[in-house]
């Protein structure tokens, strides 16, 4: 697996690297993904992983670059499974790096369907250990407007070391 690339993800996403890492100690554990205020049927299954490079040009006419790892998950029962473990899962995706090279540092995206409603993109919270299983939180990607995303880090920025910050409060702030 490819561990290159330099994207700019929401402080709240995980790479595929940073999940494999993280779902390494626990390959036995059911991996459960929560989505919509539930969890995945113990039927799922993972139907894609894809590696796509895009190339686009935002709103600001700035043009953008970035990698991103989709993986499909089908939320379905199927007979009397469980829910795949978290070395499964991994396992799934060590097959398509041998064929399709995966950015490890990509922005990691997934699209959920039950095979009735379209699917929906969601990114990924880190996995957390409850009770015997492996759980991961998906929240619905948001549309954003890049251009207006950098102001905003560019405004944080000098509010941070403003002389109104914790470390000088009390020599400029009344």
């Amino acid at each position: 697996m490819t561990l290159t690339g330099n994207t700019r993800l929401a402080v709240s996403d995980i790479t595929l690297g940073r999940l494999l890492e993280k779902l390494g100690d626990a390959t036995s554990r059911p991996l459960v993904f929560e989505y919509g205020g539930r969890a995945v049927r113990p039927g799922y299954h993972v139907t894609e992983v894809k590696a796509g490079q895009f190339s686009a040009l935002d709103c600001g006419a700035n043009a953008e670059a970035w990698s991103e790892i989709f993986v499909q998950l089908w939320d379905v029962d199927d007979g009397d499974r469980t829910h795949m473990t978290a070395g499964k899962f991994s396992a799934i995706v060590r097959k398509v790096s041998e064929h399709v090279a995966l950015d490890g540092s990509a922005k990691l995206t997934f699209e959920v369907s039950d095979g009735v409603k379209p699917m929906q993109l969601y990114f990924a919270a880190e996995p957390v250990e409850r009770g015997d299983a492996v759980f991961i939180q998906l929240s619905p990607r948001p549309a954003s407007c890049k251009p207006r995303d950098r102001w905003l880090a560019s405004e944080v920025k000098p509010l941070q070391s403003s002389c109104c910050g914790p470390s000088t409060a009390s020599s400029c702030c009344g």
